[in-house]
């Protein structure tokens, strides 16, 4: 919702929540919302409507349209969006309830958005990301190093020797190398190329990777080949 319709509806500044992500545009632009405002909104005309509370970012930028309603909203209405007539459809408990556009108005906005370039492709920029929790290694096999586990620094004494516990009772669950995950019966199932077999096979050109890439994959198909994966 822009600014100005808020201010249009006469609305009480104390019913914006604060909101501290900023609103980013493709071309990097950025704005800072006022707040937050939950509003009862009703479409449709009765009795075929919908009533629902919904929550919208005010933010204070130039724009043609009022309020711009996102894809979420509209699922959640279950509409049906016909660009070209300028209508939307949605189920109610009445029957079919729609909400008819204005051609005119409707081009005069666009005639205006395209003059001025506003922009109303925005999304919420992700915050930072929370600190992640310490981890410690834990050895579940005695004298292997390979075979750890990593668990939180913050769990209590109590806590971590009965989870070590559990994850050493239950050391057939992991698999720490191919051997350890025994192939599927091909009668079970089996993954096959979906082919025309009436189609001449066409071989690809080769392709080249970076040195330690392509030994990486070499080993890799190795171990599955001698494990009879492929």
């Amino acid at each position: 919702m822009y600014l100005p319709t808020f201010q249009q509806l006469k609305l009480d500044p104390g019913r914006l929540h604060p909101f501290d992500s900023p609103l980013v545009s493709f071309s990097g632009d950025r704005v800072y919302p006022k707040g937050i405002v939950t509003l009862k909104v009703t479409i449709g005309a009765y009795p075929k409507q919908q009533t629902h509370h919904l929550d919208f970012l005010v933010v204070d930028c130039p724009s043609s349209y009022n309020v711009i309603i996102g894809r979420p909203t509209l699922n959640r209405w279950k509409e049906a969006t016909s660009s070209y007539c300028l209508k939307v459809k949605f189920p109610t408990e009445d029957g079919v309830g729609e909400v008819k556009g204005d051609q005119v108005l409707a081009r005069e906005c666009y005639q205006a958005v395209l003059a001025t370039g506003e922009n109303h492709t925005w999304t919420i920029e992700e915050g930072k990301e929370d600190k992640v929790e310490d981890l410690e290694t834990v050895e579940l096999v005695e004298g292997e190093s390979a075979k750890v586990a990593r668990i939180g620094t913050t769990l209590s004494l109590e806590m971590k020797n009965r989870l070590v516990q559990f994850l050493k009772e239950n050391l057939d669950v992991f698999a720490w190398s191919h051997e350890d995950m025994p192939d599927i019966p091909r009668q079970v199932i089996q993954h096959e190329l979906n082919i025309d077999p009436e189609k001449k096979p066409i071989q690809q050109r080769q392709r080249f990777f970076a040195p330690e890439r392509n030994q990486a994959i070499t080993d890799e198909v190795n171990r599955l080949l001698q494990e009879n994966f492929i």
